[in-house]
């Protein structure tokens, strides 16, 4: 068994507003591990605090108080400069509404973020290529988003999450625009990838279905976690 690796590590998290003199508690003592490779879904129903709690994992928001640690880094001490950076270098993102740019082919969509660090065009071309190959999309590469499916778009989505080499894949509710076949696929390839690249994915939905794909779930409910589940699933 190859040794498990601690790859987020969240104690006592709390993220407090105040509405007028009321406090609304939108994490309420939040404890978790996830490690190295590991898939994993956070599951609520809407205003749970799943969104928020996502959010604070990718340096997006404060905590009020508790800990955050990624890869032996505590994020939450961290001045926004320092969060931008570190997003930068070790975080990927896979959004519900693809945010592809319909002007640009697939390979340049996947490229995008290369460009942003500087990669030399020959070069990021080159690992768009072979990312967009992995998620299955050899014969779209010049396409225009707009000439693809939804579930294509998608998939240039996860590999342009992928392109930067992330520690760490987030995911909100990254198949709420596909059918329920699509929806399948894109999970699957997702859970593969992950997997195959020693990758961390966390995934936000709230749906019980959907978040059975996880290797572990994390059920949340007005800000408190209701329950941790784990399940082993076979290689594809």
């Amino acid at each position: 068994m190859a040794e498990i690796k601690k790859m987020i590590q969240v104690n006592n998290l709390y993220k407090i507003y105040r509405v007028g003199t009321t406090k609304v508690y939108a994490l309420n003592g939040v404890d978790f591990t996830l490690n190295k490779g590991e898939f994993c879904a956070i599951v609520g129903p809407s205003g749970s605090g799943k969104s928020t709690l996502l959010n604070m994992l990718a340096g997006l928001e404060k905590p009020s108080k508790g800990e955050i640690i990624i890869a032996g880094t505590h994020i939450e001490k961290m001045t926004e400069r320092q969060l931008v950076t570190f997003r930068r270098e070790h975080v990927g993102f896979i959004f519900q509404s693809y945010n592809l740019l319909q002007t640009m082919n697939a390979v340049e969509n996947v490229a995008l973020p290369l460009s942003f660090r500087g990669v030399p065009k020959k070069e990021r071309e080159g690992k768009a290529k072979k990312f967009l190959k992995l998620v299955g999309l050899e014969k779209q590469m010049n396409h225009m988003a707009n000439e693809m499916s939804g579930g294509q778009q998608q998939r240039v989505g996860i590999a342009r999450a992928l392109v930067v080499n992330p520690q760490i894949i987030f995911a909100d509710e990254p198949t709420g625009n596909l059918d329920s076949k699509t929806t399948m696929e894109v999970l699957k390839l997702m859970r593969r990838i992950v997997r195959e690249q020693q990758q961390t994915l966390i995934m936000v939905t709230h749906d019980n279905h959907l978040a059975s794909f996880a290797d572990k779930q994390i059920h949340i409910v007005d800000g408190k976690i209701t329950g941790i589940e784990e399940q082993q699933h076979e290689e594809e």
